[in-house]
């Protein structure tokens, strides 16, 4: 039996476990998305490649939901411990956020996902920058929770900035499981 993510000549296709959001789900803190308008997307998608995640939502927030911030760190120090994410309200829903993060990793790990393509600037998924901390809308470099967990499970993480290097990537997955 064909699985889900073979061609019918039984190559298996690489896998990316994306954010719900690019994919136009309201599930971000305002209830909005970043639904991203990508033909590759769609075709990624009807090739059944995608695996759609919200870590957030996975990990037990509500939509909508203030808007939540590393405290003057990254998703590495997160998950050691050493930091925590606190939201507008000053609340603090780390918990959620480790959460999410390991559900994600279980998702990816069990679609074999190799690949993630994650929202960035989130606190969970941004790859490259998340914001400061201090809810000024100043963006610092750094990696929210999940993107450091699924980098720190040798799962390469690209942004929606990064669709090229995504498709390159790919590319080059998909010829070398031929």
């Amino acid at each position: 039996m064909q699985s889900n993510h073979e061609h019918n000549d039984g190559i298996r296709l690489a896998r990316i476990l994306v954010s719900a959001c690019l994919m136009g789900d309201p599930v971000r803190y305002d209830a909005g998305h970043k639904w991203l308008a990508d033909e590759r997307l769609r075709h990624w998608q009807q090739q059944r490649r995608l695996v759609v995640v919200c870590p957030e939502v996975a990990g037990g927030l509500p939509t909508p939901r203030p808007a939540a911030e590393i405290q003057q760190a990254s998703g590495a120090d997160v998950l050691a411990g050493e930091a925590r994410i606190l939201d507008a309200d000053h609340n603090d829903p780390t918990e959620a956020f480790v959460r999410g993060a390991h559900l994600a990793l279980e998702a990816a790990n069990r679609h074999g996902c190799r690949l993630a393509l994650l929202t960035e600037g989130s606190p969970s998924c941004g790859s490259g920058s998340i914001y400061s901390g201090d809810f000024s809308g100043v963006r610092q470099q750094g990696e929210g929770v999940t993107a450091a967990l699924l980098r720190a499970h040798g799962i390469e993480v690209f942004s929606q900035q990064q669709l090229d290097a995504l498709e390159r990537r790919l590319a080059e997955l998909d010829r070398a499981s031929q």
